[in-house]
């Protein structure tokens, strides 16, 4: 007999979805109101805002702000029409993919409507059944969705092991000359919930030993790292060795969109095969104007990634001067790692928010093990060392509550309330 389809659905909720009916609205899709920025409305009160990627401010800076309107002003929300292939294609699309390939340094790119898509469909496009994907074990879900479309063989390695890393580049090797196909090494410039580097360098480094090619997604490095914000890859002083460039509009940029950036003869090929463009609308032009204007202040200020690098320093420094585990983080992202069970994470939370007016992202198992608790905080160039002088005592706060059992006490009355 067929099941329904539906019974597993109803019967299993997935490990976050169980937790739905205690935490919707509040720890998970929480509704944040006002204008971006640090101070934000939740729940009908102010709260000091860590959780979203506004590295460099641009969100309500008022040269950006008067770009999106004058542009929507223009022209509507739905110019251009139609895919870029058949009638979505303009002049500013184009100088948009001139600015961005020269700020990271490569010959060419391609807008992408969707970071998340985008990132999927060039997985997608540019390996065959007979090719081979090595890949990072904590790349982002995108990746690790784009992976899941390969009809070929792929490799996990051990996070940011370069052992591992070459072990299977090894395995990828000799399956390659079986198939007859390449191999595609995919990683990030900047892990995002660690907060480590990729090790773009090292691996660079590997592509004189094994012949591979490389695509990073650098979606929290574009704007935040590098001499003049380039990314991970200036960063590290191995930009040219990047292959195929990723970043979304998403963190530093403000908005929405992405692009792809590499040699001119991988763009092009890209352009005629990234299924997720040549079946979908073009960016709307309010996005691509405001694209330009962002673009022109991450270029022309660097003023801006510098408050933003003196706020991550003050944060980080401030933590681990107060005993803070922060792991081995080398970038804005700013995790503190806590031992404790997900209904204690609860409680922690709701005390941040509720009694100290402090908003961040929680992080808890599958997404990272059992019994680790990680508070995820992203400074921003608009935040004040007031912001961090009151979030760093906050903190001191609850780590007392946390090591002396008070959330585990609350957290037991809770699940005996629940049950």
């Amino acid at each position: 007999m067929v099941k329904d389809l539906f019974e597993r659905i109803q019967n299993n909720k997935g490990p976050l979805g169980k937790w739905a009916s205690q935490a919707e609205g509040y720890y998970v899709f929480p509704k944040l109101e006002g204008e971006l920025g640090p101070r934000m409305k939740f729940h009908g009160k102010e709260i000091l805002n860590w959780s979203i990627n506004d590295y460099l401010g641009l969100a309500n800076h008022p040269e950006v702000r008067k770009a999106d309107t004058d542009a929507a002003a223009q022209y509507g929300a739905a110019y251009p029409m139609g895919a870029r292939m058949m009638s979505g294609h303009t002049d500013i699309h184009e100088q948009l993919e001139r600015e961005l390939a020269a700020f990271v340094h490569k010959e060419a790119a391609y807008l992408l409507n969707f970071g998340y898509q985008g990132i999927m469909s060039a997985i997608d496009a540019l390996v065959t059944k007979n090719d081979i994907i090595v890949y990072d074990v904590d790349a982002h879900a995108c990746i690790i969705d784009g992976v899941r479309l390969h009809m070929g063989k792929r490799f996990t390695y051990k996070h940011n092991d370069l052992e591992s890393m070459e072990k299977n580049l090894q395995r990828a090797t000799k399956m390659a000359e079986e198939t007859g196909g390449g191999i595609l090494f995919i990683t990030e410039g900047v892990f995002g919930m660690r907060g480590q580097q990729g090790k773009l360098k090292e691996i660079v480094a590997m592509k004189k030993k094994y012949n591979f090619r490389l695509l990073v997604d650098d979606a929290h490095g574009f704007g935040t790292l590098g001499k003049t914000g380039a990314g991970a890859g200036e960063e590290q002083g191995c930009q040219d060795g990047i292959d195929v460039y990723f970043s979304t509009f998403a963190k530093s940029m403000a908005s929405i969109g992405a692009f792809l950036a590499g040699d001119k003869d991988i763009i092009d090929y890209l352009k005629y095969n990234l299924r997720s463009q040549m079946f979908a609308k073009s960016l709307p032009m309010i996005q691509t104007v405001g694209a330009l204007k962002r673009l022109q202040l991450l270029r022309d200020n660097p003023s801006l990634k510098d408050k933003l690098w003196e706020n991550v320093n003050a944060l980080q420094n401030g933590l681990k001067e107060r005993g803070f585990n922060i792991g081995d983080t080398n970038t804005c992202v700013t995790p503190v790692y806590l031992e404790g069970s997900i209904p204690e994470a609860m409680v922690m939370v709701n005390d941040l928010r509720e009694n100290y007016n402090i908003f961040l992202s929680i992080v808890v198992y599958p997404v990272i093990p059992k019994g680790i608790i990680l508070l995820r905080m992203i400074p921003t160039a608009s935040h004040t060392m007031e912001d961090i002088n009151e979030t760093l005592a906050a903190f001191e706060a609850i780590r007392e509550k946390l090591v002396n059992g008070t959330y585990a006490k609350l957290a037991a009355v809770n699940v005996e309330n629940m049950a």
